[in-house]
């Protein structure tokens, strides 16, 4: 495995000591298991599970640690208003451009044409725990939540926004004590270097949750399941690169830097993402590699977690893509009327689903269940094929948080751009592994690891 200490040059790994090459070997092994052995590839379920919990069991720590010093850090306290505004706005605005790119798609493909399902032939029973938990699942009741129980609560719960909440909110208060509480910042601030280490030791465990997951999902479901509505499938993955490389690749490009090579910058996370269908894995990794790469410590901590809950532009683009799916399966004329509250359905329902398995099948239920032209029930059509997708939802997320990290730093003046560059060219150290280390401010709004000298220039 990867030694997690190297933060300076040091002796080249070899391939298979890479994270990523592991994560890859683990998936392709997981997926032969699974087509060959499906019994025996179901039974592996609990090594995938049981990696994302450990994941999430230091997501809220993490969270905590780097958006209270982030903010307590801080200067000026109105510039977290700022860039909590700024992240708004990007989030709605492409998170509504992802929605209607999956209706336009899916109008100039139509992948369920010529399907002729009787809706009245579908089962519901099979989608009916979805549809109760999209019940449960209103505006109202998401933005209440938001408020944990206690202050604490948060971080027994592990829900991602009730601790974002807590963290912002002892930040600002924090910042506002003044040198009175320079101790707290400064035991904070210590604290984070072991949460930091203990992110590095979890993803040595990264292949083995990747090969888990990867084996049940084949196992369970199999690779048929899949050339059966291969239509379906084959359209939202084109969609989501079409949308990747396109709409977030001009977004790059206006700001200074490429798509593909931020991709690449972020690719063991993706690998991460691609083996256990839960971008959630990725989080701690992913919001040290941007400030690595020069997005400010505050940036990145107001940005990401909460471009999880506001930012899933995967998702987005597949539910306006399933609802026309199940509509044109079931030959149901949609009127315009129909489709533009669809839309709107789907951007309020779509904040808040949370970076795991199964979120967007619920926030699906959602948007239908107010949307009486589609059939809820037409959901058992897609429901073989959703945890196949459900991969593509949660690797379209994570590039989408990642470019409104460097966008919202940039915006904000808090880009180094030079790291930037040195990062997505591949000539920062440390390469692929996350660093044991937390990060401090530098003067230009970039970041670099504690102990380690100030970029010049």
């Amino acid at each position: 495995m990867i030694d997690v200490d190297q933060v300076a040059p040091a002796r080249k790994l070899k391939f298979y000591q890479i994270l990523y090459v592991q994560v890859i070997f683990a998936i392709v092994v997981g997926v032969l298991l699974g087509a060959f052995k499906p019994e025996l590839g179901q039974q592996m379920q609990p090594l995938g599970d049981a990696f994302i919990k450990l994941v999430k069991m230091i997501i809220a720590p993490v969270i905590f640690l780097t958006v209270a010093t982030g903010i307590a850090g801080m200067s000026d306290l109105k510039k977290v208003g700022r860039v909590a505004g700024k992240a708004m706005l990007y989030f709605l605005v492409f998170s509504t451009l992802a929605l209607i790119v999956g209706m336009i798609v899916s109008h100039i493909v139509q992948p369920g044409a010529g399907m002729h399902i009787d809706p009245k032939t579908l089962d519901a029973k099979a989608v009916s725990g979805y549809v109760a938990k999209a019940h449960d699942s209103t505006i109202t009741g998401f933005l209440m939540n938001v408020i944990p129980t206690t202050i604490f609560s948060p971080f027994v719960g592990g829900d991602i926004l009730q601790v974002l909440f807590v963290a912002v909110l002892f930040g600002i208060s924090l910042a506002m004590v003044g040198e009175r509480g320079q101790p707290i910042l400064n035991f904070m601030t210590a604290l984070a270097q072991p949460v930091f280490k203990l992110v590095a030791i979890l993803m040595k465990a990264a292949p083995i949750g990747a090969f888990g997951a990867m084996a049940f999902t084949i196992g369970k479901y199999g690779i048929k399941s899949v050339i059966n509505l291969a239509m379906l499938v084959g359209t939202f993955y084109a969609t989501s690169v079409l949308f990747v490389v396109v709409v977030l690749g001009l977004v790059a490009r206006y700001n200074g830097f490429s798509i593909l090579k931020l991709v690449r910058y972020i690719r063991e996370e993706l690998l991460l993402v691609l083996g256990t269908s839960s971008s959630e894995a990725a989080l701690p990794t992913l919001m040290q590699k941007m400030e690595r790469a020069g997005c400010s410590k505050s940036v990145v901590g107001l940005v990401v977690p909460t471009g999880y809950s506001f930012n899933l532009d995967g998702t987005n683009i597949y539910m306006t893509m399933a609802a026309l799916f199940i509509a044109q399966a079931c030959d149901i004329p949609l009127s315009l009327g129909d489709q533009i509250l669809l839309l709107l359905v789907a951007m309020l329902s779509s904040k808040g689903a949370a970076g795991v398995t199964g979120a967007g099948f619920i926030t699906l239920a959602a948007t239908l269940s107010v949307v009486p032209s589609v059939p809820v029930a037409g959901m058992a059509l897609i429901l073989g094929v959703d945890r196949f997708m459900s991969e593509c939802r949660a690797l379209t997320n994570l590039v989408g948080n990642a470019t409104a990290a460097v966008v919202v730093a940039r915006w904000e003046g808090e880009l180094d751009q030079e790291q930037l560059h040195a990062a997505l060219e591949g000539e920062l150290q440390p390469a692929p592994v996350p660093a044991a280390v937390p990060v401090q401010e530098a003067p230009r709004g970039g970041a670099v690891p504690m102990g380690q000298p100030m970029p010049h220039g």
